[in-house]
């Protein structure tokens, strides 16, 4: 697989201190010995080395951008957006920053934000495809079809072997109504991708995407033949036999996923979902709990679990779990209605009342949702089950 993102890392800038000469080598020295760090992936040595850079010199711009680069290679997102907010704050004019920052709200799944920084680097820097591809796929994983098509169609020629981009451009189009263009896309993916595990996976996730569910089970299932251990085929798949009401086959497919990925937090939340439909809320909280463990930003883990407390007879905590999905998904209808409820089995009217109100303002937007998501657990949209594409995935 083809992978055009690579981190960047900027070389010190002046030391900005007005200490001695001394302490400005001092601060020189010790910023080299924390980029060694950072290249050979050394992180916590890095780290510890850029914090003691900044105790020398606060200002230092290259410091907090070099940090943020360390907490977003060690999965610290909210860290690296803190950094390199700082980092602009000190450095307004390096592009760099904007990059790495938009690189941040990227692996966190923030694909607005994302749009917002990658779109300030393009802007200025118009020629640089590395943000474009980016930008393209946060207008992709933002369900912003025509953004995304007319981001990423530029990047044709250099990525027309690239399966990950094949992959979202098809979807894409297809989305659009774009039926031609949308097998085109399709048909260079198989070509580009041979009989591998990794393109069925890739193709049944566009069906998934299309609602086209048999065409997803028959790659889905191709996948899981050529690769038991294939992370998020088991999971697709598993969505697949959810959909076509193979309930059975689906709870198999969502534990064998736990088993190969078990950091991964849709597994359990997808199963948590068939324990509540076979009437078991105990197993279910057991299973959206694992998933609020691993992901606590996952408002559907987060309903469903309120559900499983509701029918358990405890509306007070479910009010909790409802309150957080809500600041998580403001705009949904569907979890102020479900908060509204638990309000009202509470015996807090008031609140109830407000909730329900929330409710009816949104309810035409979210009829919208579930017209385009017909086949979702929810009025908001599907999340990807797969990676935001062309992530590389360090071991």
């Amino acid at each position: 697989m083809k992978l055009l993102i690579v981190f960047l890392v900027l070389m010190a800038l002046p030391p900005l201190s007005s200490a001695g000469a001394q302490q400005a080598n001092d601060t020189k020295s010790l910023f080299e010995k924390a980029q060694r760090a950072l290249s050979a992936k050394n992180y916590s040595e890095a780290e510890k080395d850029f914090h003691e850079v900044l105790n020398l010199d606060p200002h230092s711009a290259a410091a907090y951008i070099n940090l943020g680069v360390v907490y977003i290679r060690t999965n610290r997102f909210d860290a690296a957006v803190k950094a390199l907010d700082e980092a602009k704050r000190l450095a307004p004019q390096v592009m760099g920053i904007d990059l790495n920052l938009g690189l941040a709200y990227y692996d966190k799944q923030d694909f607005e934000k994302a749009i917002a920084a990658f779109r300030r680097v393009l802007e200025a820097l118009p020629e640089n495809s590395q943000a474009r591809y980016l930008l393209g796929m946060s207008y992709f994983m933002a369900d912003e079809y025509q953004h995304a098509v007319d981001t990423l169609l530029p990047l044709r020629n250099e990525e027309k072997e690239a399966l990950d981009y094949l992959f979202a451009m098809g979807i894409c189009y297809g989305k659009l109504r774009r039926k031609a263009d949308s097998e085109q896309m399709f048909a260079q993916l198989v070509q580009a991708g041979g009989d591998t595990p990794y393109l069925h996976l890739l193709l049944g996730k566009a069906y998934l995407d299309l609602f086209q569910d048999k065409d997803a089970q028959r790659e889905l299932e191709k996948a899981v033949a050529l690769d038991p251990k294939l992370p998020f085929a088991h999971l697709n798949l598993g969505v697949v036999y959810q959909r076509l009401g193979r309930f059975d086959a689906a709870a198999k497919e969502f534990e064998a996923e736990m088993a190969v990925s078990p950091r991964e937090a849709w597994s359990y939340e997808d199963r948590g979902t068939l324990y509540l439909d076979q009437g078991d809320p105990e197993r279910a909280l057991a299973m959206f709990r694992k998933a609020l463990s691993l992901n606590p930003r996952m408002p559907q883990s987060l309903a469903g679990a309120a559900k499983a407390l509701l029918r358990k007879g405890e509306p007070a905590r479910a009010v909790a779990y409802l309150e957080k999905a809500v600041n998580l998904d403001p705009d949904n209808a569907n979890y102020h209605y479900q908060l509204g409820q638990a309000y009202m089995k509470a015996g807090n009217q008031a609140a109830a009342e407000t909730e329900m109100a929330k409710a009816g303002a949104l309810q035409t937007e979210s009829r919208n949702r579930q017209a385009r998501h017909l086949f979702g657990q929810s009025e908001s949209p599907m999340p990807s089950k797969l990676p935001p594409p062309g992530v590389p995935q360090e071991q």
